[in-house]
């Protein structure tokens, strides 16, 4: 049963995956038909490059894939050529300011939002008293870059990383589960802090209605407070079983609410990449009998989620164990002691610690 059954769990855990591939299918599709009707070579002003490149290295290699205004070794090269002016367009005068400090201008300006004002008031206390308003502006601007304050239009991942140590997520996932009445859907709650990666699962019911919603929220809200967290926002999907009442519970903290756009489990990534790793890694393996069953599962695979687990978006290394700063390092510095091994769920998921010596 368990081996019929795998392949549709499979299929249903990557159907979001397949709606954002076949997404980028149809966008790569129509951007090659526009490509087509244009001329040849797109000339880009250094502020369009500099938008592309900004948004491109975000992606990595997989930017490759779906790259077309230009090649993907052209992109490359951006990192390594600075936009200059012909030397037939610079305009005589007094000589150019210190390369040194124009470096320093656009490095200002690019790892802050600030104007040029506050710029220059940033170049003063670093002793630079020879550059004016005018000449950090001119700075800018032949860099391609806005010299206003809160230059562009700033990406969703900015976002998140701003606001990581006291943004939350949350979402719903079902489990099929077989019980004597038949298969039934049962629903879980999960609340992932995205500066700590510590997660909340609730216990599953059959029916999540506004009563039962409400106490989860309720339960992670008790929680947060005693991992001594934060929450200043809370980005939930548009799911109708996120009620008012649900919403009522994190306002009472003085959390904010943040709907993410239809369709878009990208901008919910975090909690969206721990509901597939609880799938994929363990509810994907069994064939779920009832609540007890699916509450023993996710309740084992939570502990070594938070305990043992290492995570990549924290350096590869497990969560920090209570008590313990984040300074301190969550592995041993020197290999000390016979390697063993703990097992939950029947060896489907394994820690390897040393012994103390």
């Amino acid at each position: 049963m368990t081996r019929l059954l795998q392949p549709l769990w499979l299929f249903l855990a990557s159907a979001t995956d397949r709606e954002l591939a076949r997404m980028v299918e149809f966008l790569q599709a129509e951007n090659k038909i526009l490509r087509a009707k244009l001329p040849t070579r797109i000339t880009l002003t250094a502020r369009e490059r500099n938008r592309l490149i900004k948004l491109g290295t975000a992606l990595g290699s997989a930017l490759q894939s779906i790259i077309t205004i230009v090649s993907y070794r052209t992109f490359t090269r951006w990192f390594a050529t600075p936009t200059k002016k012909p030397a037939s367009q610079r305009k005589p005068g007094r000589p150019r300011t210190a390369e040194d400090i124009r470096n320093l201008v656009i490095q200002i300006a690019t790892e802050n939002g600030w104007g040029y004002t506050r710029i220059l008031g940033e170049l003063k206390k670093l002793g630079v008293h020879n550059v004016s308003r005018s000449t950090v502006v001119n700075i800018l601007s032949q860099a391609g870059l806005d010299p206003g304050p809160k230059r562009g239009q700033g990406t969703w991942s900015e976002f998140v990383a701003r606001h990581a140590a006291t943004l939350w997520a949350a979402d719903f996932l079902s489990v099929r589960t077989l019980t004597a009445a038949g298969f039934v859907d049962l629903y879980l709650l999960a609340f992932i802090h995205l500066g700590s990666r510590k997660v909340i699962v609730s216990a599953p019911t059959a029916n999540p209605d506004s009563q039962w919603v409400t106490q989860q929220a309720r339960n992670a809200s008790m929680q947060i407070a005693d991992w001594n967290l934060s929450m200043k926002y809370l980005t939930i999907d548009h799911d109708t079983k996120f009620t008012t009442s649900f919403d009522a519970v994190f306002e009472a903290e003085e959390a904010e609410i943040i709907r993410v756009g239809p369709r878009a489990p990208n901008m919910n990534a975090i909690v969206e990449r721990f509901v597939q790793t609880l799938k994929t890694e363990c509810l994907d393996h069994f064939l779920v009998c009832g609540e007890r069953h699916l509450h023993h599962l996710v309740t084992n695979f939570v502990a070594h989620y938070l305990e043992e687990r290492p995570h990549q978006g924290l350096g590869n290394v497990p969560l920090p164990e209570a008590g313990k700063t984040d300074d301190e390092p969550a592995v041993l510095s020197f290999p000390t002691g016979e390697v063993k091994c703990r097992e939950r769920l029947g060896g489907l998921l394994k820690h390897y610690y040393r012994a103390a010596a």
